[in-house]
């Protein structure tokens, strides 16, 4: 069943083409919006967009590949199928080891393009779901002083109290009292879990 709240965004600069495809897709249960140029569909993109994109490869001015990557480099979860005229097999490694959803042609049969379709919205609920954990963690390690983001950093260094006290020119005790605000701030309390959110969050990258 599909989202209601997703939609599909389709680029392509051929405007025949482009309305056939959102026909289809519409006619199939779809939401969706169109835009003739990479360009277009960017300056109009929010962060809270929730869908797939499904984009030439070969088109004018901003082509596909560019469009993955400005998506790519945007942090957008916006999963990206191709369909075109034009693929070949660089093209499609390309586009795969870019992060792509799948590569098809544009004679590809309707079965196979709509099965493409519902993976790509599937794993923009995943992508979602991820990024939506992500802020979470990030807000959590908001909450901590300097000071107890220094004593975290030491902490999923593996190293022991009097080790930070000593590195930091602090009392055990007082690291204890940092630790102990630590755990109850981000309510994780072991080391190994700890360790296992700062880098999920990127937190000392």
């Amino acid at each position: 069943m599909n989202n209601p709240m997703a939609t599909v965004f389709i680029i392509d600069d051929d405007v025949t083409y482009l309305r056939a495809l959102s026909r289809m897709l519409r006619a199939s249960g779809f939401q969706v919006v169109t835009h003739s140029s990479a360009s277009g569909f960017l300056a109009e993109m929010q962060p809270e967009m929730n869908g797939c994109v499904i984009t030439d490869l070969m088109m004018p001015g901003m082509d596909g590949m560019a469009l993955q990557e400005a998506l790519r480099n945007a942090g957008s979860p916006l999963p990206i199928l191709f369909l075109t005229g034009h693929g070949d097999i660089p093209a499609t490694v390309q586009a795969m080891r870019g992060g792509a959803e799948d590569f098809l042609t544009k004679n590809a049969p309707k079965k196979d393009l709509i099965a493409a379709v519902n993976r790509a919205l599937a794993r923009n609920e995943q992508n979602r779901a991820g990024h939506a954990r992500l802020l979470a963690l990030r807000r959590s390690f908001e909450l901590l002083t300097d000071r107890e983001r220094e004593v975290l950093r030491h902490v999923v260094q593996g190293k022991l109290n009097k080790q930070i006290a000593a590195d930091l020119s602090i009392h055990e005790r007082t690291v204890k009292f940092h630790r102990h605000n630590i755990t109850t701030k981000l309510r994780v309390y072991s080391v190994a879990e700890l360790t296992r959110i700062v880098q999920e969050a990127g937190l000392f990258q």
